[in-house]
């Protein structure tokens, strides 16, 4: 599992979160534990919210995010098992897919939402807007490179909901431990989705 910004920065751009005080914590949490020190803290600082884990690629993970108080889980890849795992549970899980048949055959196996991955590297928003087409009934998720100044653009084109957790959780600010901005990129990404949903 990766750093715990994939979920709260997920979040955080829809605006669901108080993205300041959570964006610190998770940071903080991060840099002091491993990820069920992360998901417990902030399930425990937030009960009202939903909290998830990103980067999950077997079922011992997602077990470990769920025990934590993980309420959904993203994967780059589709995994099976996990699907399986959490089938008739309250957990949702987020496969990753790349190509159509990836998102329909993610979608056949019980996804309720699918995470396009790595769409930077596939052509953006473009190769997102074109995945719609055939997909509208289909809830996808734009992943991967997304910087705050395209939230709009993916939003526009039928992005449920976008990762920002490179965008926020920049690598320098956490070496540095900047929090401060973090907590700036958190607030721009908000005013961006808002303004994006509108």
């Amino acid at each position: 599992m990766e750093k715990a910004g994939d979920a709260v920065g997920n979040y955080s751009s829809r605006g669901h979160v108080r993205v300041h005080e959570m964006a610190m914590k998770a940071a903080q949490a991060a840099l002091s534990g491993g990820i069920s020190v992360v998901l417990q803290q902030l399930v425990q600082d937030y009960p009202e919210k939903t909290i998830g884990a990103g980067t999950v690629l077997n079922v011992k993970d997602a077990k470990l995010a769920v025990n934590a108080g993980a309420k959904f889980l993203l994967s780059p890849a589709t995994v099976k098992d996990i699907l399986d795992d959490v089938q008739g549970s309250e957990v949702l899980c987020i496969p990753g897919a790349m190509t159509p048949t990836e998102i329909l055959s993610a979608y056949n196996a019980g996804a309720k939402i699918v995470k396009v991955y790595p769409i930077s590297a596939l052509g953006g928003s473009r190769y997102f807007a074109t995945l719609k087409k055939p997909f509208p009934h289909i809830p996808l998720v734009a992943s991967q490179g997304i910087t705050l100044d395209l939230i709009g653009e993916y939003i526009a084109v039928g992005a449920s909901s976008v990762v920002l957790s490179d965008a926020i959780f920049d690598k320098e600010a956490m070496a540095q431990q900047n929090f401060g901005t973090i907590y700036r990129s958190s607030q721009l990404a908000v005013l961006l989705a808002n303004e994006a949903v509108k």
